[in-house]
This record gives structure tokens, C-alpha cells and sequence, in this order.
């Protein structure tokens, strides 16, 4: 399937390929995350965000970025940097549940369990999922306030929340955990 066309130094069009980053440019991109800290593990998918966000380009319209060498560069860099700061959301999340093992809550091996097994499910939830059941449960932002501030309306919310808490329910059953 063609669908970019990239451009020679000489400002002649190459032949259709299906690829839209050469070897030299995914080179350089898995250089970029693996100098931003991205583990050697996760090089390849990084390499797929960056042509993925390529492709997406080239579909809406906008077609091959002049450098493609450098955007690509630009966009593994960002990449890097959305890494470090799942990174980070994930070791808050322990952090959180270290410290209602220590607070004032009811302590146990039960309650332990039990956070841990809410924060993995939450997870494996999808973004917009998590983001509502956070911002509902976590934040106690009422249905209307999560609507007006993300600009979607009330029943969406109601929505998320519905799938979202049945798949935590079906989690914490599937973990025996209640």
C-alpha cells in the first residue's frame, strides 16, 4: 500500500514506498529514545509510534514533513518524554498505596490486596476509562464537573464510569480478591 512519497536532496520524488522511515532514520530514532531512557525493550514500539505518527500525518493531508530525519528525531525525543512521565504516574500509584498501608485506614493483608488489585486494574483501563474513574472515586468530582471540564457530555461520563467500574468488578472476581 503507497502511502507516502519522500523527497531527495535534489527535491525529486522517490519511488512510493511503504515504510516511511529508510534504516538510517530508524537508526537514529531508536538512538533518540535510547539516549531519552527509553529500556532497550521498548525501542521497537517507539520505532512504531514514530512511523505510526508519520502515517497519521501523511493521511490527513499534510503529507512527508521536509526533514523527515529530524521530525522523526523530534517526535522519538517526545516519545521519550511521554515515557519518563508513565513512568513516573506508575511509581506515584505505588507510592499511593505504600502510604494507605501506613495511614490511619484499617491495615491488613486484606486491604493491602485489595489496593493493589484496584490500582493494577485500573491499569489495564483504557485512558478515557481510568481518567473519569479517577477523577470520580479518586478526585470526588461530581458527573457534571468531570463533563464540563473535559467538554463531553454527561451521559459519556456515565458511560466510562459504567464500563469501567464493571471491568474492575470483573478484575477484582477474576483475582478472588472479593
Amino acid at each position: 500500500m503507497a502511502v507516502l512519497r519522500g523527497r531527495t536532496r535534489r527535491g525529486q520524488q522517490d519511488a512510493v514506498r511503504d515504510d516511511p522511515l529508510d534504516a538510517a532514520q530508524e537508526r537514529r530514532v531508536r538512538a533518540v529514545l535510547a539516549l531519552g531512557g527509553v529500556p532497550q525493550a521498548d525501542l521497537p514500539d517507539g520505532v512504531q509510534q514514530v512511523r505510526l505518527r508519520l502515517l497519521e500525518r501523511a493521511a490527513s493531508g499534510r503529507g512527508a514533513p521536509e526533514n523527515v530525519s529530524a521530525w522523526a528525531a523530534v517526535v522519538a525525543s517526545n516519545l521519550a518524554m511521554d515515557w519518563h512521565r508513565a513512568k513516573r504516574r506508575q511509581e506515584r500509584i505505588g507510592e499511593r498505596l505504600a502510604a494507605l498501608r501506613h495511614s490511619d485506614h484499617p491495615s491488613g493483608e486484606e486491604t493491602s490486596l485489595l489496593s493493589l488489585a484496584v490500582a493494577r486494574g485500573l491499569d489495564e483501563l483504557p485512558d478515557i476509562q481510568r481518567q473519569v474513574v479517577v477523577l470520580r472515586f479518586f478526585a470526588d468530582l461530581p458527573v457534571r464537573g468531570i463533563a464540563a471540564e473535559l467538554g463531553i457530555p454527561e451521559g459519556t461520563v456515565k458511560s466510562r464510569l459504567h464500563s469501567a467500574v464493571r471491568a474492575l468488578r470483573t478484575r477484582l472476581h477474576e483475582d478472588e480478591v472479593v
